[in-house]
């Protein structure tokens, strides 16, 4: 049975077009809020400059080649992997965090297939009008007008696509070079490539899938429901309310004011439709919570101006928990935190970013490791002198070249031996490797287990680091 339901229905559904009707309201004001402040950081930051010695002029660059991530002040090198790994965990726990507390409220308002779908339907808003223009010109017959305005939308469309292709590529070259390079052939082929994949992939995204994406490609809206609990807040339409005994009816004569739908045992709903015609993803709230509501609200704003045009109370739609819409009297809606997983996602949220921050605070200019030869592990020299041999790494993570001193402490200072230098200059992002050797007469290697080998970049002696390493001998175990 179930099987020859799926033959039916079909594993993907032909995409039925949805022509979303404008909204006012707190929910429409946050959303737009969101895209302005997205839209300013993701398209401003590559061309916003910043000083650098080694590097060009921008605050935010990823530097493939240089094998570094310039982030303002910060450089990220490889060596940093931890920190990638701990935002991973950061933005995974705060997922949850969210989820657990307002439900899918990142795919309403910060996801970004919410915004560049967002974005394209305002530009469809402004060249073929509000949702009555844009369904009559969908059913009428191709003529001069459709031609028009259908291609002009089409055509925006394809270039807000190919900007973002082009500032996406930007983040890895300097912006103002790549637009020249770009456009007069010098690019390199990669950066052609890869803005034609993203603005291909854009357009079809957020102009012509749209809700797709998140119906059959996303899987967040498929295993959300495992994050949801009793108390957790989500977009619903209070059924108790608005079908009442006899459901819900339109506002005609007879039954426009509560009392007298209240008397007729009709609910508070008047079936005006437009909590359909503002959503995004098409799906009528009415029919309870499903996986395609992206939580946007604005099935609310457009609610809740019906009900002010009625003079009916707000919140017939309302973010709400279903434990409170069960309760036989309903409280005022509100955010429940104390519950043991949403404060052990909490917990973790705050001690995994504590951790970052404080890695990233207390970074150093440079990373050493001292590793000891261990093949031999000691060398017994023919006075008797007992020499180990030790191998420096030092890796240079400041954006300029910098020079190390290396010294001991703990042993006498002409038992290091470094050859015929005492230092090395390392380029910005790369490592040096240093071979080094101590030798101490049987009575010190006697008396030294452990020693400390010291390096100080030069002319910055309180950024001196050391690394305590171990004195091996005859008659000591390893």
């Amino acid at each position: 049975m179930q099987k020859g339901l799926e033959e039916q229905l079909g594993l993907y559904q032909k995409r039925i077009p949805i022509f979303t009707r404008s909204v006012q309201g707190p929910f429409r004001r946050f959303k737009t809020a969101m895209l302005v402040l997205a839209f300013a950081v993701y398209f401003l930051l590559p061309w916003l400059p910043w000083s650098r010695l080694d590097a060009p002029a921008q605050a935010i660059l990823f530097d493939l080649p240089g094998r570094r991530f310039l982030i303002f002040e910060l450089t990220v090198y490889p060596q940093n992997v931890i920190w990638l790994a701990l935002l991973l965990f950061i933005a995974a726990i705060l997922l949850f965090f969210v989820t657990g507390l307002v439900g899918r409220a990142f795919c309403g308002y910060f996801c970004f297939q919410t915004l560049w779908t967002d974005f394209f339907i305002w530009i469809e808003h402004k060249v073929q009008g509000e949702r009555p223009a844009r369904v009559r010109l969908y059913r009428q017959p191709w003529d001069r007008e459709k031609i028009i305005k259908i291609g002009s939308t089409h055509a925006l469309w394809v270039l807000a696509s190919f900007w973002t292709g082009l500032t996406f590529v930007a983040y890895f070259t300097y912006a103002p070079q790549l637009v020249v390079d770009f456009f007069t052939g010098q690019a390199a082929a990669a950066a052609y490539i890869t803005i034609g994949i993203l603005t291909l992939s854009t357009y079809a995204a957020a102009g012509l899938m749209r809700e797709q994406i998140c119906t059959y490609v996303c899987p967040y809206g498929r295993f959300q429901s495992v994050m949801y609990e009793p108390e957790t807040l989500a977009v619903h339409y209070d059924a108790r309310r608005g079908e009442a005994a006899h459901g819900r009816a339109t506002a005609r004569a007879g039954q426009r004011t509560l009392a007298e739908r209240h008397e007729k045992g009709l609910g508070d709903c008047v079936d005006c439709g437009l909590c359909v015609q503002v959503c995004p993803t098409g799906i009528d709230i009415r029919d309870g919570l499903q996986y395609k509501c992206i939580s946007c609200g604005l099935c609310i704003d457009a609610c809740n101006s019906i009900m002010d045009s009625f003079n009916y109370p707000r919140g017939l739609i309302r973010y709400d928990s279903e434990k409170n819409l069960g309760a036989a009297v309903p409280a005022a809606p509100r955010v429940q935190w104390k519950r043991l997983k949403t404060v052990g996602y909490g917990a973790a949220l705050i001690l995994m970013s504590a951790t970052l921050a404080y890695s990233i605070g207390t970074r150093g200019s440079f990373d050493r490791a001292v590793n000891q030869i261990r093949q031999p592990l000691y060398v017994v020299l023919s006075n008797g002198d007992i020499r180990n041999r030790y191998q420096i790494r030092i890796t240079n993570k400041v954006g300029e070249e910098q020079t190390y001193l290396i010294s001991a402490r703990g042993i006498p200072g002409e038992a290091l031996d470094l050859g015929n230098f005492r230092e090395i200059t390392v380029k910005p992002g790369h490592s040096g490797l240093v071979q080094a050797s101590v030798r101490l007469s049987p009575q010190q290697a006697a008396q030294i287990r452990h020693f400390e080998i010291v390096i100080t970049p030069r002319g910055k002696p309180a950024e001196a680091r050391s690394e305590a390493v171990r004195f091996d001998g005859p008659g000591r175990r390893p």
